[in-house]
């Protein structure tokens, strides 16, 4: 499976959490529905162990398939991330949906999240065009382009546009640093946008 668990500076906004489970209060506006749909996920799994289905009938904005990112800060700090760079489900609102659970459950650098923190979480989506091959960091734009490493089986992966990476000299770095991938070995590069979703935003950024 091509998934990746990768740190992001990718922050959305609060949710209130009652009666062990995490809502959208009454005031609070409904913001980006992709976000929502990865809120309401993580509280039915951590609450109840559930897996939600994707809202019927689907909206149009999820029902293409597409890499996607969930990550979740807790007081502004990293709780979770983990994505996919090219689609494992059927369309996207499945795959927000595996993603955020995994994000919340099975990132391997933190524990699973308990109900009690939903209230203190925020929750950004990040959609993935499709990767495209390029021929070096000529081709790359730190704050415009994603960059994917591949050297043989090994695979690195950055978000674009994150805090303190400038260069796309330092996104390879970091990629081949992540993926154990040393210097000198032959690589491939690919670049990739993103549709980056938070609380708020009501759509694509």
């Amino acid at each position: 499976m091509l998934s990746v668990v990768l740190s992001s500076h990718v922050s959305g906004a609060g949710v209130a959490a009652s009666g062990g489970s995490m809502h959208m209060s009454d005031q609070e506006p409904k913001g980006d529905p992709l976000v929502r749909l990865a809120k309401e996920a993580i509280a039915a799994y951590v609450c109840h162990g559930k897996t939600i289905a994707p809202p019927r009938p689907l909206p149009p904005e999820m029902a293409a398939r597409a890499g996607a990112f969930v990550s979740i800060k807790e007081d502004g700090e990293l709780r979770g991330c983990i994505g996919t760079y090219e689609p494992q489900q059927a369309n996207l609102a499945e795959e927000i949906i595996h993603n955020a659970i995994s994000a919340a459950t099975a990132d391997p650098r933190f524990p699973p999240i308990e109900p009690w923190e939903l209230e203190r979480l925020d929750v950004s989506v990040d959609v993935l065009s499709p990767p495209e091959p390029v021929d070096g960091v000529h081709q790359l734009d730190a704050r415009r382009y994603g960059v994917i490493v591949r050297s043989g089986y090994r695979t690195g992966l950055l978000l674009p546009d994150l805090e303190g990476v400038d260069t796309p000299e330092q996104q390879v770095m970091i990629c081949m640093r992540k993926a154990g991938i040393g210097p000198g070995e032959p690589i491939s590069l690919f670049r990739f946008t993103v549709e980056r979703h938070h609380a708020g935003s009501g759509g694509r950024q």
